[in-house]
């Protein structure tokens, strides 16, 4: 959390701290080792901020009351044993290759489906929990996942970038694309946590291009004011079940040549992005639309039961055959107030 989120002296409402990572309520806290020393050095920094922070009262309270989260999560930490589990048999902790790639089931906090890092608690790790090498998980359809191998020594783990699986055990980048005719699903939630980068490859088929807004209920999202300063962050899943933390979406309306509004499409703002810059990247990776400036029509709060979004409306004029947008009544209600 840098200083630089609140500047000194303002006068502001104290920021509603987002949660940790979610963890059903009576599950113990599973955690590997390097989860539980990763958790540790949260605390140093945290404890840093707070020395930094000075007599800035917003600051201290915010980082304060992260401070008792993070330690709750740590008091209540269990660390997994690893020289304990079967060797040949998935559990906590594993790493599993699995349909030619290859993921590691950690603690809530420790999850990162990016960087190849699942949640004990995710449909995936549930499914593979308790498997060998050569078992075969059937799925709706005709979509299954075979276990290939399991290990409990380091594996090069499967990073999703664009949404197809490159090995890499270092730099991390953003699930970029989402047009989509339909995604398949691995099976029925269980749990709000979804891991959308183990489902099976998206496809486009054929017939008009489509548009689906992005869901990655793992992804952190920025926590802003009013006026658009980025007071923290919080994961997807925490700032839609009806907690209103204030983040930033992009509503875009593409205009023909008589000023007509031709396609509506919207996107969350990703943290460290200015909405202009997500804007930008999101247009040209979704939509294939590139070489054109919007312009920034209206900016204003939009809220509903489950969330609550500081929006920013942009227009652009463009005569390209651009992806359809969903059709149904809940979409379309996110553009009433454009």
């Amino acid at each position: 959390m840098s200083r630089g989120f609140i500047k000194e002296g303002d006068q502001e409402e104290i920021p509603r701290v987002p949660m940790r990572a979610y963890l059903p309520e009576g599950v113990p806290n599973y955690v590997t080792k390097e989860g539980l020393e990763a958790l540790k050095e949260e605390l140093k920094d945290l404890e840093t901020e707070r020395v930094k922070a000075g007599d800035n009262y917003i600051m201290v309270n915010f980082i304060d009351a992260s401070i008792k989260l993070l330690v709750d999560r740590i008091n209540n930490a269990v660390e997994v044993d690893l020289s304990k589990s079967k060797k040949d048999t998935v559990s906590f902790g594993a790493w599993v290759r699995y349909n030619g790639r290859v993921m590691r089931i950690v603690g809530v906090d420790e999850a990162d489906v990016n960087k190849g890092l699942i949640s004990f608690i995710s449909p995936v790790a549930k499914m593979l929990i308790g498997k060998k090498a050569g078992d075969v998980i059937e799925l709706k359809g005709s979509e299954k996942i075979t276990v290939e191998e399991v290990s409990f020594e380091p594996m090069e783990l499967t990073q999703i970038i664009n949404d197809k699986p490159v090995k890499t055990s270092t730099t991390t980048e953003r699930r970029p694309r989402r047009i989509i005719e339909e995604q398949p699903q691995l099976a029925t939630q269980e749990q709000p946590i979804v891991d959308k980068e183990v489902d099976t490859a998206l496809s486009i088929t054929e017939g008009p291009r489509r548009f689906e807004p992005e869901v990655n209920v793992t992804e952190f999202l920025p926590i802003v004011n009013e006026r658009g300063n980025i007071l923290g962050r919080a994961m997807y899943v925490e700032l839609h079940k009806g907690n209103k933390m204030l983040h930033p979406v992009a509503h875009l309306h593409v205009m023909n040549g008589k000023g007509e509004t031709m396609r509506r499409y919207w996107w969350h703002v990703a943290f460290g992005d200015t909405p202009e810059k997500t804007l930008k990247r999101k247009m040209m990776e979704t939509l294939g639309l590139s070489g054109v400036n919007p312009k920034l029509k209206r900016q204003y709060i939009r809220e509903t039961k489950n969330e609550k979004e500081l929006v920013y409306v942009f227009t652009v004029v463009s005569e390209e055959d651009l992806p359809m947008p969903p059709e149904g009544k809940e979409y379309i209600e996110v553009f009433e107030r454009d």
